[in-house]
């Protein structure tokens, strides 16, 4: 009887483009025993879904910081909606979908507490830059499994690594480009999910209002939450049918949006940052935000024995200053056990009576 994992190689073969990163070349940094179930990269993404930093997504701010409500997104949601679009891309276009699930599943799992005010917060206090990709590749590579990391595929890594972009495109980034189209589906489909579930709770937050979305990017787009993505979707899969093995690929392969549909979804993105993410109300939050990330750091930094025991490990078999350990510590808190952690060490114990 064959094996499930050769079974499901040999659909790979028959079933995906050519151009379709095939399980069976996956590469490990360290090799090991291939699982006799599961191909090389549904054994990644079990690997990330089943990992501590990725339980620990369900209680880190996506935009609102600790929000009352139940239907806010959270870092957790987030990932889930990035995963899910990006499955439907890569379905469509007979790409790996196993290989696009692992690097949506693992592409937030840097993310520091307080959403990017905590990230900002980071980088202004650690020598060495703080960034959530570069942070959630340390993850896989270095933090888990007490410092041997959970010896993913190349392609997985590299593509968690690589899909962040600059502000004013998202086609852009300052890392690279992933090699592989699965890598390349990540980096829009995270954009396509957070600016749409981003205006979503905004809101829902009575922070914006119907009219004031911009006129032009919903003339293009749609003026539901469901319209935008069907567009941006549908413009993923269409446009980028060569990636099927039907018709010549551009030079080089990239996975892309039509003119049109990139210039409306770049306005509502850069509507998002001027209006959301860098508003006036959200900075006062982030000064709160900065206030206790500097503290936290500054407490550790001072007192390192205080750190995990495994971080510490870890730290001082690589030989790296204790900063790293105590942006590490820092960067896997949840919003509440970084608050829970101020408070201890900044508001004094209250006594009972006897």
């Amino acid at each position: 009887m064959i094996a499930p994992r050769e079974y499901q190689e040999s659909v790979e073969a028959r079933l995906l483009s050519p151009l379709a990163a095939q399980s069976v070349a996956a590469v490990r940094e360290r090799p090991e025993e291939p699982c006799p179930i599961r191909t090389a990269y549904q054994h990644d993404r079990d690997r990330i879904l089943h990992s501590k930093p990725f339980r620990r997504l369900k209680h880190k701010t996506q935009v609102f910081i600790a929000p009352q409500g139940d239907h806010y997104r959270t870092r957790l949601t987030h990932t889930l909606e990035v995963t899910q679009v990006a499955r439907t891309v890569a379905r469509a276009l007979h790409l790996n979908e196993d290989l696009a699930e692992a690097i949506g599943l693992g592409h937030d799992i840097g993310h520091a507490p307080f959403g990017h005010a905590g990230e900002t917060a980071l980088t202004r206090v650690f020598p060495d830059h703080f960034r959530h990709n570069e942070q959630s590749r340390r993850i896989v590579e270095v933090l888990e499994r007490d410092g041997q990391g959970l010896n993913l595929t190349y392609a997985v890594r590299e593509g968690i690594y690589l899909h962040s972009k600059a502000r004013h495109d998202i086609m852009t980034t300052a890392w690279g480009t992933a090699s592989t189209l699965e890598g390349q589906i990540i980096k829009l489909c995270d954009s396509v999910a957070y600016i749409n579930h981003d205006i979503d709770d905004a809101l829902r937050a009575g922070l914006l209002h119907q009219e004031d979305l911009p006129a032009d990017a919903l003339a293009v787009l749609g003026a539901t939450h469901g319209q935008r993505i069907n567009t941006m979707v549908s413009d993923l899969i269409s446009f980028n049918w060569w990636a099927t093995g039907e018709g010549a690929p551009p030079d080089p392969p990239l996975i892309a949006m039509s003119h049109d549909i990139l210039v409306a979804t770049n306005r509502l993105r850069e509507f998002m940052y001027r209006e959301v993410y860098l508003s006036k109300r959200a900075q006062a939050d982030d000064a709160k935000v900065r206030f206790v990330i500097e503290t936290l750091y500054a407490h550790f930094v001072k007192s390192p024995a205080l750190l995990p025991s495994d971080l510490l490990r870890i730290n001082q078999a690589r030989q790296e200053p204790i900063e790293r350990a105590v942006v590490d510590y820092i960067a896997g808190m949840t919003d509440r056990y970084a608050l829970t952690i101020f408070r201890r060490i900044c508001i004094p114990r209250t006594w009972g009576v006897t």
